[in-house]
């Protein structure tokens, strides 16, 4: 397969993606305000708790199998390492260029999760109807690839919302917590002054007029049931592990963990690994296919649904996000360079050891993990708390405009190096 039909094979995928963008850019604006903010906020609900849990859930449940299973069980772990290393790469980052809190969140979190749902079932199949593909029988390759691509898409989905979701969450939380403690700042600031033009200072008569202040052992029969400073206070250790608990229960919501596209692979996963609910759901014969085919058509519409969304957010961050360059620059250094580079290393050492299984495809699909642009549920996730809805934008914008040049260079050496 030439270089000019790998470019026009990886290109087409994230031009369909940009022009959909383009179309929900042009509804949000205020002329047409049909993807208005609050359009844009009710949407994105549906999307979290309806379209995404349908899309993850349906796939899944076609495509894989307990067999399947067995001999697929490296790449949940693979895109483990993805979502770690962006991670950390990301954290570098947000060092380097000292990045705001309001948008750390976001900046880990299209570090850390790739496209790696959508994407896949566009790149993957369109790959294996081309003449020369170097993945054998078109339709073998199909079935196999749309199986790849939907564990993938599954166990991103996963990993974004119980992951990223959480990072963004706690981040915005900061935000709230730290706005809130300077309000009650300037609230006690302002009683105090107010406390002193009433009541005046310790010279006035009620005090006594030579010495206004209190000996230490007079404050401290004041306080009779408080300890004395040298009187440490003994806590066990099992108190301690309470504390430490509690502490982590408040920061990791566990509602969020589960959050229904988490729900919906669950589903889809014990739908596809056991062979007597696949019978009953799955295929042309089965008694509650109507149930199947009614989740497909709802998970079709979340692609293009999240797509337009993110192009009316694209307008927002394009009146003025006020995001650094070094942020932008940073990310899709992370995403296009680094993150290939470690893959193919990580990749090379799996399959010389034993943990990847011979498959080209298979192999393919795995280096590929490494090489896609953020997650466009990054979206989702910023409009639903309102932290760096604008920067995501722009963002998605830079890092899509160059998807389609990084994705035909990377796709050109992965399959080079897979053949």
């Amino acid at each position: 397969m030439g270089l000019l039909d790998l470019f026009f094979i990886a290109s087409m995928p994230v031009l369909k993606v940009l022009l959909i963008t383009a179309l929900g850019s042009f509804l949000a604006l205020d002329r047409i305000n049909i993807l208005g903010e609050n359009a844009r906020k009710h949407i994105n609900t549906v999307v979290y708790f309806v379209f995404n849990p349908a899309l993850v859930g349906t796939n899944l449940a076609k495509t894989i199998t307990f067999e399947s299973m067995v001999l697929l069980w490296f790449m949940p772990f693979n895109i483990l390492i993805t979502f770690i290393i962006g991670s950390l790469l990301g954290w570098i980052l947000i060092k380097i260029t000292r990045a705001p809190q309001h948008l750390k969140g976001l900046i880990l979190g299209c570090c850390a999760a790739g496209n790696l749902g959508n994407l896949p079932l566009i790149i993957i199949p369109a790959v294996c109807r081309e003449k020369g593909s170097p993945f054998g029988a078109p339709d073998v390759c199909h079935t196999y690839g749309m199986a790849y691509a939907s564990l993938s898409m599954a166990v991103g989905a996963i990993y974004l919302w119980s992951y990223v979701y959480n990072i963004v969450r706690i981040s915005s939380s900061k935000i709230s917590k730290e706005v809130r403690i300077d309000d009650s700042t300037i609230n006690m600031k302002h009683t105090a002054e107010t406390s002193k033009l009433l009541h005046g200072t310790c010279t006035e008569a009620l005090l006594p007029p030579k010495d206004c202040s209190i000996s230490l052992d007079q404050a401290y029969q004041f306080t009779l049931p408080f300890p004395k400073p040298e009187e440490e206070v003994k806590v066990s250790l099992s108190d301690k592990i309470k504390q430490h608990l509690r502490t982590f229960s408040r920061n990791i919501n566990l509602k969020a963990l589960f959050a229904p596209s988490t729900i919906g692979a669950i589903v889809g996963f014990i739908i596809g690994t056991f062979p007597q609910i696949r019978k009953l759901m799955i295929g042309d014969s089965a008694p509650l296919r109507v149930v199947q085919d009614s989740t497909s058509l709802l998970g079709d519409a979340a692609i293009p649904t999240v797509t337009l969304i993110v192009g009316g957010n694209l307008l927002k961050g394009i009146k003025g996000s006020g995001i650094q360059p070094s942020l932008i620059v940073g990310i899709v250094a992370v995403r296009y360079i680094f993150l290939p580079l470690l893959g193919v290393i990580i990749i090379k050492v799996a399959l010389r050891i034993g943990l990847v299984h011979s498959d080209p495809l298979y192999q393919f699909v795995l280096l590929l993990q490494y090489a896609l642009p953020p997650a466009m549920n990054m979206g989702t996730i910023t409009q639903l708390f309102g932290a760096g809805e604008s920067e995501c934008s722009v963002i998605m914008l830079w890092t899509y405009a160059l998807a389609s040049v990084s994705l035909t260079l990377w796709s050109t050496f992965f399959m080079w190096l897979v053949a």
